[in-house]
């Protein structure tokens, strides 16, 4: 028995079946303990930029790009044992790299893009902001910035995706970006109120709220004077996080607050029209 298997073993077929076959077993095994190697190192990353408080987009932005180099090395490794001449396919990777550079130019500026967005953080995970200039204007909670494109939840809760190049290349207004916001509104009274008497009633009606700073004093000022109206412009400095339930709340209160001293909104302008009878 030994024999004949010392006969098949000595066959030039058996010894190349056998060598493909050891090829091919530790091929598997550096595939498997190589994929389980890089999540691990994935872990001890993002562990250690937690732990850094490291911003979660950036978290997010090297964790994706630590993942995509570590599965390029993992099937190098791979190839390597199973006996691929790397040389020859490197270089051929090389070629096809920089064509497939070329066909896909738009894709990679968006990745420049949004390595410049997480040097240089014009915004972070959860501000809200608006990109773009008048008449293209996109808003939104930014959700996570990606390789190549940035994700924002907009005020109705649906997910809008923007290009990373777009977005680097557009005004960026970001409102959450300072812990202090100035809310500007415009009251307009008829012409014939007296304009002290309202300007004490909205005092007031500021004073009365707590959420109105006192650190920066709130400015209240006549803006404009038209042939039916007194505009009277209100400028409270209030939180970033309490601004949309302010000016809501003001409208509402500051609407009460004049009917009740018996001040007069401005009547809004009426239009005429000349009527042609023939």
């Amino acid at each position: 028995m030994h024999a004949f298997l010392d006969r098949i073993l000595a066959l030039p077929w058996a010894t190349l079946t056998l060598d493909i076959a050891a090829r091919m077993a530790v091929a598997a095994l550096v595939f498997v303990g190589g994929w389980y190697a890089s999540r691990l190192l994935l872990k001890v990353l993002v562990r250690v930029m937690t732990r850094t408080n490291v911003d979660p987009m950036l978290r997010e932005f090297l964790r994706n790009l630590a993942s995509g180099a570590l599965f390029v090395v993992v099937i190098v490794a791979t190839l390597d044992q199973l006996g691929v001449p790397m040389t020859s396919i490197l270089a051929a990777l090389g070629a096809a790299g920089l064509a497939v550079a070329l066909a896909l130019r738009d894709s990679l500026s968006n990745l420049a893009a949004g390595v410049m967005l997480i040097l240089l953080k014009p915004f972070r995970a959860g501000d809200a902001i608006t990109v773009g200039g008048a008449g293209a204007q996109q808003s939104g909670r930014v959700e996570s910035l990606k390789l190549m494109h940035t994700v924002l939840v907009t005020a109705d809760n649906s997910v809008l995706v923007l290009p990373n190049n777009l977005v680097a290349s557009q005004p960026i207004l970001n409102v959450s970006a300072l812990p202090t916001r100035r809310l500007d509104l415009l009251v307009s009274i008829a012409l014939r109120e007296n304009v002290p008497k309202a300007i004490d009633v909205l005092v007031t009606t500021l004073q009365d709220d707590v959420r109105v700073l006192k650190d920066p004093s709130p400015q209240i000022t006549v803006e404009r004077l038209t042939d039916t109206a007194v505009e009277i412009a209100l400028r409270p400095w209030v939180s970033t996080a309490d601004y949309w339930s302010l000016r809501a709340d003001l409208l509402q209160r500051i609407q009460s607050a004049l009917a009740a001293a018996e001040i007069a909104s401005a009547a809004p302008p009426k239009e005429f029209r000349l009527v042609r009878e023939d």
